[in-house]
């Protein structure tokens, strides 16, 4: 396990297809954004008066128990795309919003579909040290911009805690939680990017903004 900055990483082109065996087995990557650069972009999350930026290190504290107001906003009827995970859990991705100070936010809602109570898989909060150091989250999410090949990483607060819904750890046999993650944005010509997260299958997603 490693720690890596929450920025984006250049990587070996995948199927664009975001085949899921493929992207869970990982590519080799080799990082664009060295730690101090990182740095100034969690000092920016912190510190801007931009409303993107102070939103997301205001929802990172937000907790699944809280139902996310953040995660809410933007959901539609129609999802932009369902990722099947493990033992009924379904992640319905409702919106991913390019806001002016450069961050992407990714909304929808983590539902289990299955008959039975079901534990939120540990592995959603990713492998990096620091981050599992602060609980239960969706911190492994990444977003993938195949014509740029940069893989984009949830942002951190000037604290180190993940820019998502955090306190996920059962749900019921139909419950649904509201659920947010942060990411620096891609440029302003990519539209549609790769969503990934562990354990799920993957899926294309739209940019709105």
């Amino acid at each position: 396990m490693t720690s890596r900055p929450a920025g984006a990483d250049r990587f070996d082109p995948v199927d664009p297809n975001l085949d899921s065996e493929v992207s869970r087995a990982g590519a080799s990557r080799r990082l664009l954004i060295p730690a101090v650069a990182a740095g100034l972009i969690l000092a920016a999350a912190g510190c801007s008066d931009g409303g993107g930026p102070r939103d997301g290190v205001l929802a990172a504290r937000s907790t699944a128990n809280d139902r996310d107001p953040h995660g809410r906003q933007g959901l539609t009827s129609t999802p932009l795309a369902e990722l099947q995970g493990q033992n009924g859990l379904v992640l319905a991705i409702a919106s991913a919003q390019r806001d002016p100070g450069g961050y992407l936010t990714v909304r929808g809602a983590l539902r289990n579909d299955g008959a039975e109570r079901t534990v939120v898989p540990a592995e959603l909060r990713g492998d990096e040290l620091a981050v599992m150091r602060t609980g239960p989250s969706l911190a492994g999410a990444t977003v993938v911009d195949f014509a740029r090949r940069e893989r984009y990483y949830v942002l951190r607060d000037t604290s180190g805690h993940p820019l998502t819904t955090t306190g996920l750890s059962t749900l019921e046999a139909g419950e649904s939680v509201y659920v947010f993650m942060q990411f620096p944005a891609p440029p302003a010509s990519t539209t549609t990017v790769g969503f990934q997260l562990p354990l799920f299958d993957t899926a294309n997603i739209k940019i709105s903004g």
